[in-house]
C-alpha cells in the first residue's frame, strides 16, 4: 500500500534521512524503530509532506504523493499522528476531531461549523474507542493519554485507508497503554493499514507483523520482529541494550 523509495533529508550537513526506501504492505502493522536521532519521525514527516523532502518517491496505492500538500495526502487516504498532541485547548473534544479531520481546503470554510453528519460520526468514532464521557470536554482539561486518544479519534474522521501513528505509547500508563494497543489491533482487524514509530519494544514485537530498522538515516534491517531481534547489525545499533535490561 505504501513504498517509500531512497528517500532523503538533508539539512545542511545534515542528512537526517539518507536513502531510506521501504515498503508497507496492505493490511498490516508495520514498525519503524531505532535509535534516537534514526531519522523516524523525519521519515514519518516527509511521508505526510509535513516535511517537503529533499529527494525520493512516496507512493500510495500505486500513486505517487510526495508532491502533493498534506490535505491532498489525507484525501488521498494517509493520516499520521504526531508524538505531541495538536489538540486546539479551547475547543471540546468533539470539535477537535471534527475540525482536525477536514482535508478539501479553502472548500471547508464555507461548510457549517459543525454538521449533524458529522458529528454522529464523531460521537460514534469516540465511542468506539470508549471516551464518549469527555466529548464536551475542553481540550485544555484532557488528561496526556486522553489527548492521545482523541489525536486517534481525529484520524479515523478521515477514513483512511493507513495511519501513521508517531509514538502512541509515549508517556500512556500501562492500562491506557493495552487500550491503545486493543484498538490498534480491532482497526487493523477491519482492515486498516498501519505504520507505527514507536520505542515500547515489548509493544512492538507483539504487535506488529513486520519491522523496519532505520539508524543515522538509513534502513538497516526490514523483517519480522523475531528476524529483527536476531539481526546483529540491529542488535549493535539499538536492540542490544534493550535485550540486556530485559535479560537482566
Amino acid at each position: 500500500m505504501l513504498e517509500v523509495k531512497n528517500l532523503c533529508k538533508h539539512y545542511g550537513g545534515i542528512r537526517a534521512v539518507d536513502g531510506a526506501s521501504f515498503k508497507v504492505e496492505k493490511g498490516s502493522i508495520t514498525a519503524l524503530i531505532g535509535p534516537n536521532g534514526a531519522g523516524k519521525t523525519t521519515a514519518f514527516n516527509c511521508i505526510s509532506r509535513t516535511v517537503v523532502p529533499t529527494s525520493g518517491e512516496v507512493w500510495l496505492d500505486g500513486e505517487r504523493i510526495d508532491n502533493l500538500r498534506p490535505h491532498k495526502i489525507t484525501a488521498k487516504g494517509l493520516s499520521r499522528t504526531f508524538q505531541i498532541s495538536r489538540n486546539l485547548a479551547d475547543m471540546t473534544v468533539l470539535e477537535n476531531v471534527i475540525v482536525q479531520a477536514r482535508c478539501r481546503g479553502f472548500a471547508d470554510l464555507f461548510r457549517p461549523a459543525v454538521s449533524a453528519e458529522e458529528r454522529d460520526k464523531a460521537m460514534s468514532i469516540l465511542d468506539f474507542l470508549g471516551i464518549t464521557r469527555i466529548a464536551y470536554e475542553d481540550g485544555h482539561n484532557l488528561s496526556y493519554g486522553q489527548k492521545k486518544l482523541m489525536d486517534l479519534a481525529a484520524l479515523l474522521m478521515a477514513d483512511p485507508k493507513i495511519i501513521l501513528l508517531d509514538e502512541p505509547a509515549g508517556g500512556v500508563n500501562p492500562t491506557l497503554l493495552e487500550e491503545i494497543v486493543g484498538h490498534i489491533r480491532a482497526l487493523n482487524a477491519k482492515g486498516l493499514t498501519v505504520l507505527i514509530v514507536e520505542h515500547n519494544m515489548d509493544l512492538i514485537m507483539r504487535l506488529s507483523h513486520r519491522v523496519v530498522v532505520m539508524a543515522h538515516g538509513r534502513v538497516i534491517c526490514d523483517g519480522t520482529p523475531d528476524v529483527v531481534r536476531r539481526d546483529p547489525h540491529v542488535l549493535e545499533a539499538y536492540l542490544g541494550g534493550v535485550l540486556e535490561e530485559e535479560a537482566a
